[in-house]
C-alpha cells in the first residue's frame, strides 16, 4: 500500500477493500465502480470503444485483462457503511443491493452508434431526478476547443464531476472515491474546495491521478489536467 498527500487530497495505490477496513466515516461516497460491461476485452482492440482516444502508453495495454468484473457484495455494503450519502455511477448494475432511492441522476451523454444514451448515476439523496446533459460520444467532446485528455477507459468529464459536487455536496464535506481511476473526482475535489480521499489498484492510474490532482491544485483552468 502507497499513501500519498497533496493538500487536501489523501490518495492510496491499494485495494479499497484493505483501506476501507480502516477509515473513518465519510460524509459523501462519488464513484465510478466496475459493473461488468466488458470493456476489458475492448479497450485496446479494434471494437467499438474509441480506445485511439486514450492517452499512450497505456491505453492500449494497461487495462487488459480480467479488470472489468462486477463488484463482491461486500464492497458495496463496506461503501453503505462508511459513508452517509454515495453518488454510484452505473449504480443500476448494483440496484439490488442499494436502498431504494428517489433520486437519480440521468447523464445523457449524447452519444451515436453502439455507445449508450445515457448513464445512470445512483443518489442516496431524497430529492428528485436530475439530469445533466453533456456529450462523451467517444472522441466527441462537449467543448472541442477545451478537449480534456483522456487517461483511463471509464474516465467521467470533470464538467459532470464539477456539476456532481456543486448540486449534491457542500465545501466541508469530504468526498471519498474507492475506484478513483485516473482521478476525476480528486480533480473536481481539488477545484471545488472539498476534501478528498481516492483509491486507486493499478499503479499506472494512480499515478496519472496523483499528477492530474496536484497539477489541479496549480492551475486554475478546467480542462487543461
Amino acid at each position: 500500500m502507497t499513501k500519498v498527500q497533496i493538500k487536501d487530497a489523501t490518495l492510496y495505490n491499494a485495494d479499497c477493500w484493505d483501506v476501507m477496513q480502516e477509515l473513518d466515516r465519510v460524509e459523501v461516497v462519488v464513484t465510478d465502480p466496475p459493473y461488468g460491461i466488458g470493456l476489458d476485452k475492448q479497450v485496446g482492440g479494434t471494437k467499438g470503444f474509441g480506445s485511439k482516444s486514450l492517452k499512450k502508453p497505456i491505453y492500449a495495454t494497461q487495462y487488459k485483462g480480467n479488470w472489468d468484473k462486477k463488484l463482491d457484495k461486500k464492497y458495496i455494503d463496506s461503501i453503505l457503511s462508511i459513508s452517509k450519502n454515495q453518488i454510484i455511477f452505473g449504480g443500476n448494475y448494483y440496484a439490488n443491493w442499494l436502498p431504494a432511492s428517489s433520486c437519480w441522476i440521468v447523464w445523457d451523454k449524447v452519444n451515436s452508434g453502439n455507445f449508450a444514451d445515457c448513464e445512470l448515476v445512483y443518489t442516496s439523496f431524497k430529492t428528485a431526478v436530475r439530469k445533466i446533459k453533456f456529450k462523451w460520444n467517444g472522441c466527441l467532446q462537449e467543448d472541442m476547443k477545451n478537449k480534456e485528455p483522456r487517461f483511463h477507459p471509464t474516465q467521467k468529464p470533470i464538467f459532470v464531476m464539477s456539476w456532481i459536487l456543486d448540486k449534491y455536496t457542500k465545501n466541508t464535506d469530504l468526498i471519498f472515491d474507492p475506484f478513483m481511476g485516473s482521478g476525476s473526482t480528486g480533480i473536481a475535489c481539488a477545484k471545488g474546495g472539498r476534501k478528498f480521499i481516492g483509491i486507486e489498484k493499478e499503479k499506472q492510474y494512480f499515478d496519472i491521478a496523483c499528477e492530474r490532482i496536484e497539477s489541479a491544485y496549480r492551475r486554475p483552468g478546467l480542462f487543461d489536467i
